[in-house]
């Protein structure tokens, strides 16, 4: 089986193009890829596949083998994916995700052959906490006191096509992530599970974030993450409406949330690490 590994800020997916692949156990396969000493090492495996809605589909699963819905570094290398393949000439692409369809627009370098960059429509952010999902936090979770592991912390939920909760913090440096990233994936409110962003704010324009994804861990990055987060520091006022910069251990991401059309926009690189092919054994 044929594979491109791929990165986004750090973030990284084995990328598996199911038109013309067979993979019968995605979840299984995603588990074996993903280790990072037996494996190939990701944080999960995105399929490639046809669709009737929109160009073409992505499938995602996280490093534990269970489907995620959307994952914003991991659609902009999508995009990469299928046009330096020769899959489509066109830069501007419809990907139906778990979340819905989305539009991504694809920018070429000196080398018209090869995307550099990808902005993805994100679509609109979601607070109602039943459809987020969050439970027994009321119908709104915006600046929730709560404590975990003994720490008081201030939190805001919102679904950027999956669950985020975004917590404020002086220095994200000294979070011990494992510990208390764990702690809220599992609280009980988030029948789900969630993804949870640590966040620093730098200046009006500009956050740093550590993130720690349900299912996989700490990442270098995390795309709809950062939407969560740079949504959530404008809208408690601790950055600038507008474009933020969200400072990620893998890279640098832009967010634009332009609130008269409520719509999220995700910039940032998509690069390939190498390609290969898959043992039968895995």
């Amino acid at each position: 089986m044929r594979f491109t590994k791929m990165q986004g800020c750090g973030n990284d997916y084995i990328y598996v193009n199911a038109m013309e692949e067979r993979v019968e156990s995605p979840g299984r396969l995603a588990k074996a890829v993903s280790d990072r000493h037996f494996g190939i090492g990701a944080d999960g495996l995105i399929l490639i596949g046809a669709s009737k809605t929109a160009d073409f589909s992505m499938e995602m699963y996280n490093a534990d083998g269970s489907k995620g819905a959307m994952c914003g570094n991991g659609i902009r290398c999508v995009g990469k994916y299928v046009y330096e393949h020769g899959l489509t000439r066109k830069t501007t692409l419809t990907i139906e995700t778990g979340s819905g369809n989305r539009v991504i627009h694809l920018q070429t370098g000196e080398n018209l052959n090869e995307i550099c960059q990808v902005t993805v429509e994100m679509g609109t952010p979601e607070f109602r906490a039943a459809q987020i999902p969050v439970v027994s936090l009321g119908e709104y979770v915006l600046e929730h006191k709560i404590t975990v592991c003994g720490e008081n912390y201030t939190m805001t939920c919102l679904s950027m096509g999956n669950p985020h909760a975004v917590i404020p913090v002086e220095d994200v440096e000294k979070i011990s992530i494992e510990k208390t990233g764990s702690a809220f994936e599992h609280l009980s409110c988030f029948p789900d599970r969630i993804n949870t962003e640590f966040i620093q704010t730098l200046d009006q324009h500009t956050i740093k974030m550590r993130v720690w994804e349900r299912g996989s861990g700490e990442t270098l990055s995390c795309g709809t993450g950062a939407c969560a987060a740079a949504v959530a520091a404008m809208l408690s006022g601790c950055v600038s409406e507008g474009e933020t910069a969200v400072e990620l251990r893998g890279g640098r991401l832009f967010v634009t949330w332009d609130r008269t059309k409520n719509k999220v926009l995700l910039t940032g690189p998509a690069e390939t690490v190498f390609e290969g092919t898959l043992a039968e054994r895995i």
